[in-house]
């Protein structure tokens, strides 16, 4: 069996610095090897096999996800207790995530994004990578109440992850180093309320397929509609807007990666349109 590497202080502390390997195109990691006694220095580019995404992701440690969490949010704005019983508790992330990470290899893991995951990971990474996902499918069915794109008075439209044909999306592989730091990170945005739950989905790139963590819709919380109407997604995109911007730039986020990408969607691209035309003419 193949041994992974152990990364020293050294290491871990280049990995602390990734937003510079974004602004100067690399970071420098000192790979120890544990079946012998050698190291060496190497240039680890992320963006190596896309370029064109360089200045389309941000820096994971100025994102406002970096650092995002719910409770605090809520003791600074008061006006939102209410959503305190709708909320995950911190002990009730952290269950849920232990449980599936538990027994997992000691190995590097990828995280298919397939929303505003692609452009604001806030999790340091190693690589990313243009994937498809078969058997699921991106659509526009969360129906945002709870503020972060929308709230009860407006409510906003979100995407996720369902059963469907195959979704095209990119792929974000983090060190087994660093995975408890950054996927704690994850699961403070993902997971702040009963909509998505957290599972791994066969993904492909190239000619490499494995195993990516994703978060996919749950259809017994009340946020995602199924049957969700042509006339209900438009409407909702252009009028909802929360804590995290609008649902209409979330939308056009979306649309400017699958640009950089070649990436076409047409659902996308119909639903942006439809709200940008509504948009005009009100």
């Amino acid at each position: 069996m193949q041994k992974h590497r152990q990364l020293d202080r050294q290491t871990l502390l280049a990995a602390a610095d990734f937003p510079r390997c974004l602004r100067h195109a690399s970071v420098r990691l000192s790979l120890c090897h544990s079946d012998s006694d050698l190291s060496m220095n190497a240039v680890i580019d992320p963006f190596s096999f896309h370029p064109e995404l360089r200045d389309k992701i941000e820096d994971p440690l100025e994102s406002y996800f970096r650092t995002f969490d719910i409770e605090s949010v809520l003791e600074r704005r008061p006006e939102l207790a209410w959503l305190r019983e709708m909320i995950h508790t911190a002990a009730q992330r952290d269950e849920n995530r232990l449980n599936l990470l538990r027994d997992l290899p000691a190995e590097d893991i990828w995280v298919f994004a397939y929303g505003s995951l692609m452009w604001n990971p806030a999790f340091i990474f190693s690589e990313v990578r243009r994937a498809h996902v078969p058997d699921y499918e991106r659509r526009f069915i969360l129906k945002d109440t709870m503020g972060a794109r929308g709230f009860p008075e407006n409510p906003g439209l979100m995407a996720a992850l369902d059963v469907g044909t195959g979704c095209d999306g990119l792929l974000f592989r983090i060190p087994h180093e660093i995975i408890e730091t950054e996927t704690e990170i994850l699961w403070r945005r993902e997971f702040v309320a009963p909509t998505y739950l957290p599972q791994f989905v066969t993904a492909t790139f190239g000619d490499t397929t494995v195993q990516a963590l994703t978060f996919v819709a749950d259809h017994n919380a009340d946020q995602i509609v199924g049957d969700i109407s042509r006339d209900e997604q438009v409407r909702y995109l252009t009028m909802g807007e929360g804590l995290m911007g609008t649902s209409l730039a979330y939308l056009a986020n979306i649309v400017s990666q699958f640009e950089a990408l070649g990436i076409v969607d047409d659902e996308c691209a119909f639903l942006l349109a439809a709200a940008n035309e509504k948009m005009a003419a009100s």
